[in-house]
């Protein structure tokens, strides 16, 4: 088999380092393009999407020119948010779609996703055989065969328009006043131009990108400038998504957060009482929260757990019928309306709860207690397995047998970084403590 280089989620690095680089990009257009243009015609498309991180401008343009080199012909969004890519994908009737985005990553990182024809994000299978495209080299095409490329200027307004037919008919948002993180990326225009059509009041906050200052002190991995501003502006509430605008954080008007599983457990209990979660089952990762699942249990609704990466929540969604699905870290999936994580669309939703309950944020941003969790990340020796290692195993093996019965342990290798993931869950939070530290300095020292 060629060398890996599809993570949990699409392919990611350092820009300007392998495989992060404009030749491999260019590698990488040729052997997707390869791949869905396997007839020879020149009916074939692809639309690509991007944040805005600098280097979008590189890989774009090295990915347009090996797609086209194999006859696909390329249809250029701009900045647009990772759903809207899965979207267009399929309205547009492309043979597949990419989104160039390292998502809640630093700018000096970046990262391909590809979508299918369907607007879901590709199987392993797929990515395993243009991975080996890559590697083995693909013939381009004949020289009258060469693709073409187009910008298209209305991709995120085609986008909004569908946000808004979502959203529930006639209802409004006036009297809102909404603070809306963009986290300078994808969403910077889309997102506050979506909340003001539907008549919030809006606070901006991340809406003025300059190519390095995505995710850089705001959004849905930093809140607490959208928190300042929910308190200095009196919002009744904050949205905060990521560069990519796939996730989402929900602040309350006091400027707590409210994560994935908060936001998971509210639609999941409303969706049921509606009669409108399919089989009575939410889908999550590994990483959820135990308070999660038992308020589920409580609702007499089941959770079912996935491997992370929200890719692997729609598998297990669409395998099996379900149609309510996400992760912590605030994807949402909500497979009626759309075929990833958007974190827009979550928002709304929320807002939606707010109007039709009439109730502030904070009664619904807490429908469970959480059961203390720890999570701690140890960098480790790129090309070392830490995990292999005697010692680590040991340990493991060894808080398992303290948390029977009160808790759960679990280890994980990052999909995207060398990171070694250490995360537990306990009711005693002196035992929590214990256990994680002593796993992340064994991993420390073996790595």
């Amino acid at each position: 088999m060629a060398d890996k280089i599809f993570g949990t989620d699409g392919i990611r690095g350092k820009a300007n380092a392998y495989p992060m680089t404009a030749d491999m990009a260019l590698r990488i257009g040729a052997a997707a393009g390869r791949y869905f243009r396997n007839d020879g015609s020149n009916g074939h498309r692809v639309v690509i999407g991007k944040d805005t991180r600098l280097s979008g401008y590189m890989f774009e343009n090295a990915l347009t020119a090996g797609l086209t080199s194999t006859g696909m012909n390329v249809l250029l969004l701009g900045p647009v948010p990772t759903p809207a890519v899965g979207l267009l994908t399929s309205s547009m009737r492309a043979d597949m779609g990419i989104m160039i985005s390292a998502s809640h990553n630093p700018h000096h990182d970046n990262g391909i996703k590809f979508f299918g024809p369907d607007g879901f994000k590709l199987s392993d299978a797929a990515e395993e055989e243009i991975t080996r495209l890559v590697f083995d080299g693909v013939e381009p095409a004949q020289a009258n065969n060469i693709g073409r490329a187009k910008r298209i200027d209305d991709g995120r307004f085609r986008y909004a328009e569908r946000l808004k037919a979502i959203f529930p008919a006639g209802m409004r948002l006036d009297g809102l006043k909404v603070v809306i993180d963009c986290a300078n990326g994808a969403g910077y225009k889309v997102a506050p131009e979506v909340l003001w059509e539907l008549g919030a009041t809006v606070i901006p906050v991340g809406t003025a990108p300059n190519g390095y200052n995505i995710n850089d002190g705001c959004g849905s991995t930093n809140t607490s400038a959208a928190a300042k501003a929910i308190i200095s502006h009196g919002a009744d509430v904050g949205i905060c998504l990521d560069g990519d605008a796939d996730r989402v954080m929900i602040l309350d008007e006091t400027g707590r957060v409210a994560d994935g599983d908060q936001l998971m457990a509210l639609m999941a209990h409303r969706w049921a009482q509606a009669g409108k979660l399919a089989n009575g089952t939410l889908v999550a990762t590994v990483m959820s929260n135990l308070g999660l699942e038992r308020y589920l249990e409580a609702q007499g609704l089941r959770l079912e757990r996935t491997n992370v990466g929200d890719r692997y929540v729609v598998e297990a969604m669409r395998k099996s019928g379900h149609n309510l699905g996400g992760e912590q870290s605030g994807h949402i999936v909500m497979t009626d309306y759309a075929t990833t994580g958007d974190g827009l669309l979550a928002g709304l939703q929320f807002l939606a709860a707010m109007i039709e309950t009439g109730q502030p944020a904070s009664s619904l941003t807490h429908s469970f207690e959480t059961v203390p969790q720890m999570l701690k990340n140890v960098r480790y020796t790129a090309g070392s397995d830490p995990l292999a290692a005697q010692a680590v195993q040991d340990c493991i093996a060894a808080a398992e047998v303290q948390l029977v019965g009160k808790g759960r342990l679990l280890i994980r290798k990052s999909g995207t970084e060398p990171l070694i993931r250490v995360m537990a869950e306990c009711e005693d939070p002196d035992l929590l403590l214990q256990v994680v530290d002593g796993i992340v300095d064994e991993v420390s020292r073996a790595g």
